[in-house]
Parts: C-alpha cells; structure tokens; sequence
C-alpha cells in the first residue's frame, strides 16, 4: 500500500512538472493502464486541470518524425476502447512566437481546424515553418483531448535571436546608406538566413547594375549582441595587363584604358575601353579576361589585341549631285608610327555638276586634302586635328563663276567630363577663295535680260584672304553612325571670317536632329536647320544656300534661293527593304533603307544671284529615296522629290533626282 503511495506521489509531482512548461517538455511517457485517477480526489482545480492535460497528452510530433509509417495513418485517441474511427483537428493553438505573428505561422500550415488529424501532415507543416528561416529546430507539435471530442493541436516554435543592427565593411563606390536601405528592413525581426541570403543577392545585383561585377558579398557574421557584420569585396585590379601589340605601343593602348590597378573594377568602363581601342582603327578585336591573384585576392586583367594593317590604299568612284560623277584615289594610315594617330591623303576628280544647270558652269571639279589627327592630345578627352586643302571647281553659289580655294586649319576638340555626350571644338585657319569669271557672254545676257547693269557681276565675283576662328558645341547621343535608330544630335557654330584685303564677317548657325525608333527596324527622323549673318558685308561664296541632297531636295543646288539666313526643317522616315532579312544575311542588303520625306525652308536675305534666276527663296518638296552603305565611302544617297512651291525660274513641279553622300546634315 504504501509503494502504490509512493508511484502515485511521484507521478503527479512529474505530472506537475512537464505540464507547467509545456513547450520545452520532451517526453514519451503514458500511465501505466492499471492506474486510473479517481474523480472524487480532493485536489486544488487549477492541479485538477493539469492533470487532466496529463490524460490527454500524446506522443508529440517533430519535423522528423520517426514513428509516421503511412501518409494515411490517423491517430486513435481512445486508450481501451479499440475504435479506429477518424479524427479531426478542433484547434490549433501557437506557442513561443514573440516577433512573428501567429497568422504568418498559420498560414503554412495545411493541417487546419476541421482538417483530419494526420501525423505526416502535421510532420511536413514543422518542415514549412522552419523553412521560413525564422525559427530554430526546436518546434514541436503537441496534439490534445480537446473538450467535445477531437484534437487540439499544439505547435511550439523557437524564434532565432532578433537582428539588432548591421554593419559594412568594405564597400568604397557604393555608399553604406545604399546598402544599409537593403538590409534595413530586417532589424527587429529574428535572423532568417533566407532574408540574409536574399539582401546579399540585393546588394551584388546593385553593384552588378552598377558596372562592379566582380564585387561578392564574403563574410556574414552575427555578434551574440544581435549585430549581424557584412563584409564586401569589390573586386579591385590587381594589373592590367595588355597582349597582342607588336606595332602600337603600349603607353598607346594604355592610355585608352581608363581601368587602373588599385580601383574597382567597372564592365561599363571595359566596354567603353574596348570601344575606344576599336575605335583606333588598329585593331580587329580586342578582348578581355579576368583572373583573381591568388596571392594578393585582387584581379588580373588582361586585354588581348588583334592588331590589324592599318595603312590603306583606296580607289572609288561615286556620284554627287555638286561633283557629278567622280572617282578618287587615297592613302590612309590609322596608327602613323604605332602611336595611334591617323594619316590620310586623297585626291577626287569629278564631271562636275549633275543635271546640267543653266546657272553653273560646266567644268571638272578637282580636290585635294591632307589629314591628320592626334586623338589623344595632352589627354584621352582631347583630340587635336590639321587640315590642308586645294579646290578647283564651278561655283554653285555664284553663278557662272569658277571657284578655288585652298588653305588650311587646325582644330582642337574637347568632349566634357561631366557630360560625356558634349564636346566644344575650336579651329584656326586661313583660307584663300578666287572667282574667275568662266563665261562672261553668257554671264552678260543674264544680267541684260534682267535690266541689271553689268558692273554689279564684279561684287559676286568678290573673294579674298581670310584667318577663320570656328568655335562650336556638339551634344550628340546617337547610338550609331550608320543607320542612326534613336538619339540627338544637336550642333552649334559660330564662324568669324578676318579678311586681309577683303570684308570681315561673321555668322551663326546650328542644327538638331532627333531620331526615333519605329518597330523593331525602322526610324522617324526630324530635324531644323538655321542660320544668319552677325555682321560684316558677306560675299556670295559665303551666302546660305537652300536646295540641292543636302537641304531641300527636289531643287538642284542653290536652287531654292542664296542669303544672308535661312530656316528649314525636315520630316523622314527611313525602313529596311520588307523581307530583305529574310531573304539573305547580306549586310550590304540589309543596310539599305528606303525613305520617305518632306522637307520644307525658307532664304531671308535677297541676294543678287536670286534675282537673276527668279529663285523663289521658300520651298516645300515630298519624295521617296534610297540610303546605301557602301563600306569605305559612307552612306549614299538617292532622292526624287517633287516641290508643292511656285519654283521660280526653273520648272521643277515635275520633281527632280538629287544625289548626296553622307547624312544630309
């Protein structure tokens, strides 16, 4: 009798025990069947209540639970009775979550209230909400008796330490505070590892956008304050390393890498690199690789050149609408002694104007130009260039006349740190311009026809010597040369001409042309064009001109009227041949484009050349026409335009073919 005291003594004091902290107790214990409580036990109510827990207490789940045999498996909650009938969850009841809200908990869980009791559910839910990252490994899952039959299913979590702060260190072009709004929204809650991964791939990929691929989150450590540390890698050049140049020199290539050791490596700032050592001319690709120093665990980069020849010999032929047919010979050396400078002597000869013109006189047009570029002068933004020139040829600004001119210039170009699509250039030249009379009969029935006495010929024919000063800005964000899809080009110009002999003058004068993308293929290009006189008496040979491939189309040159000013505007759409892709990988097909346009201007300023040919000054002309890359020579252009304009002395409503080279301005 008195060892049943003794076992009854001792298991209401273990009873007591595992129930006054239920969610840390882990035991496997049931009463033997023998022992039953008897009701009539005077005991206190809240003891009586924890030892009725006691009765209905079963064996606890885990996430790993070892005694789950079959995903079907239902538990039995009678002792004696031997029934197998199913059972049903009542209530779930979550324990121990401080900072996580019980919802979030709840929410991954699939055994819910009225759901069937399930121990492998049960098992796989712990599973879920571990794997949120929130809590340690100590969860259970208590199932009991529920008053009025069913399961009260207990969950008991442990919340990992919160995350009082962070810190970082490391980081040198990213700024702390751009990190720390990464990881910010993380303090207060507990340490997640999913989170922390989660910011890291945050913070790379912030870098990454940045240009900083190599920059790696390596160390994450949290202090027992609740102070999680982040450690940030970079990724800084240990070398540059260049390979592959037997011609240039390296302090050549070198200078066009910005990239140095002992700063962060930037892909953007490689692939402008890249750009700027094609853009040489000496090479036929350049490539780069990275490797990680293991000794130093900085970065090694190496950049591979294919050099290629860069001295030329070229012969071409074309058509111009002011040179007539021509051809031309040329020498061009793109690395001149491996220093990168550019070397180019040509020579054209030309028919002379196409579409024979009443107004000017039939005579082969002759050029000559030497060039030479330093693209790097004193510094890597600035280029330093000189020009010499002869021109032999019949004057489309002044009627009848021959025109030559030679001389030279040196132009000093700058493009700006702070706004990387702007440069400023400047040139100082002098420059000689002759006018020889070329047909003076015909010239004199001009003037007689017009009741215009003949002594004022000598006032177009008037040239000079002049020293030029040209300072201009250029804002242009063009995504490519050729076929031009989107971007802005903008220009301005200020030109001041000295004359030695001869009046001064000086005018002004700009464009802006806008290009946008239409479809996956095509562009919409608009564009203005204007200019006037400052001050001075200018020649005729200076005049603004309108008409002809590279103002208003559908006129011949000068057509439209010549002046001291002149405003115009452009409207073209330009698309590849339909199909063309299709049909063949030929790049020279594929870069022709067709056009349709309309261009319209206006001349302010009569000049006496106007009046002779009853140039109207104004026009407005629509047309179709073809873009034509020829590699070497540019684009070339055919246009057929028809004028909706009274078109002065010349009958042109029938429309007119004009032949260019190059964008139109």
């Amino acid at each position: 009798m008195r060892s049943i005291k003794k076992l009854l003594l001792i298991y209401t004091v273990l009873g007591i025990l595992f129930i006054q902290q239920p969610s840390y107790a882990a035991f496997n214990f049931k009463f033997p069947k023998f022992f039953k409580f008897k009701k009539e036990k005077k005991i206190q109510e809240n003891q009586q209540e924890q030892k009725e827990d006691i009765e209905n207490f079963e064996e606890e789940i885990t996430p790993q639970d070892e005694n789950i045999n079959n995903a079907n498996d239902t538990h039995d909650m009678s002792e004696n009775s031997g029934e197998t009938d199913a059972v049903y969850i009542s209530q779930v009841e979550i324990f121990g979550n401080n900072i996580i809200e019980t919802s979030f908990i709840k929410d991954q869980l699939s055994a819910k209230e009225g759901y069937l009791y399930d121990r492998k559910t049960i098992s796989a839910d712990l599973n879920k909400i571990y794997k949120t990252g929130y809590f340690t490994q100590n969860i259970r899952a208590v199932p009991l008796r529920a008053e009025g039959g069913g399961i009260r299913l207990r969950i008991i979590v442990e919340e990992n330490p919160p995350i009082k702060g962070f810190t970082v260190e490391g980081n040198n072009v990213v700024a702390t505070k751009d990190i720390m709004n990464i990881l910010s929204q993380y303090e207060g809650q507990p340490q997640n590892i999913l989170n922390i991964n989660s910011a890291i791939e945050q913070i790379q990929e912030m870098y990454s956008i940045k240009g900083y691929i190599l920059a790696r989150v390596t160390s994450v450590q949290d202090d027992p304050d609740g102070i999680v540390n982040i450690t940030v890698d970079e990724g800084v050049i240990n070398d540059v390393i260049v390979e592959g140049n037997y011609k240039t020199r390296d302090f050549i290539v070198k200078r066009n890498i910005l990239l140095e050791p002992g700063t962060v490596y930037n892909e953007n700032i490689m692939r402008d690199d890249i750009l700027r050592l094609m853009g040489t001319q000496a090479f036929k690709d350049v490539k780069r690789d990275i490797e990680m120093d293991p000794n130093t665990g900085k970065y090694n980069i190496t950049v591979s050149l294919d050099e290629q020849r860069t001295g030329k010999i070229s012969l071409g032929v074309g058509v111009d609408s002011t040179s007539g047919f021509f051809g031309s010979v040329g020498f061009s050396e793109n690395n001149f002694r491996g220093l990168g400078q550019k070397l180019s002597i040509n020579f054209m000869a030309g028919t002379g104007i196409l579409m024979n013109d009443s107004s000017i006189i039939d005579r082969p047009n002759l050029q000559a130009e030497l060039g030479f570029l330093e693209p790097h002068f004193k510094s890597e933004n600035q280029t330093l260039g000189f020009r010499a020139f002869i021109r032999n040829f019949g004057s489309y600004q002044v009627p009848l006349a021959i025109e030559k001119r030679y001389g030279a210039d040196i132009t000093f170009t700058r493009r700006f740190k702070a706004f990387k699509n702007l440069s400023g250039s400047i040139s100082f030249g002098g420059e000689s311009v002759d006018l020889d009379e070329g047909d003076e009969w015909k010239a004199r029935q001009v003037f007689a026809s017009r009741g215009i006495d003949f002594s004022e010929r000598a006032k177009q024919l008037d040239g000079g010597v002049y020293a030029k000063i040209s300072p201009a800005l250029t804002y242009d964000t063009r995504d490519t040369i050729v076929n031009t899809r989107q971007g802005v080009l903008a220009r301005i110009c200020l030109e001041e001409s000295i004359g030695f002999g001869a009046d001064s003058f000086g005018k002004l004068y700009g464009v802006l042309k806008k290009f946008i993308p239409v479809g996956k293929k095509s562009t919409f290009v608009v564009a203005a064009r204007g200019g006037g006189k400052l001050h001075g008496d200018m020649p005729e040979f200076a005049a603004f001109a309108l008409g002809g491939p590279y103002s208003i189309r559908g006129f011949n040159i000068s057509e439209v009227g010549t002046g001291n000013g002149f405003m115009m505007g452009t409207a073209e759409f330009r698309t590849p041949i339909p199909f063309m892709d299709r049909l063949t990988t030929n790049t020279f097909l594929n870069n022709v484009r067709l056009a349709a346009f309309v261009d319209a201007g206006t001349i302010f300023g009569d000049s006496l050349t106007n009046k002779l040919y009853d140039r109207p000054g104004y026009a407005i002309t629509a047309g179709v026409g073809l873009r034509v890359f020829i590699p070497g020579l540019g684009p070339i252009n055919l246009d057929y335009a028809i004028p909706f304009t009274n078109t002065g002395g010349k009958d042109r409503s029938n429309g007119f073919f004009t032949f260019g080279m190059g964008e139109m301005y």
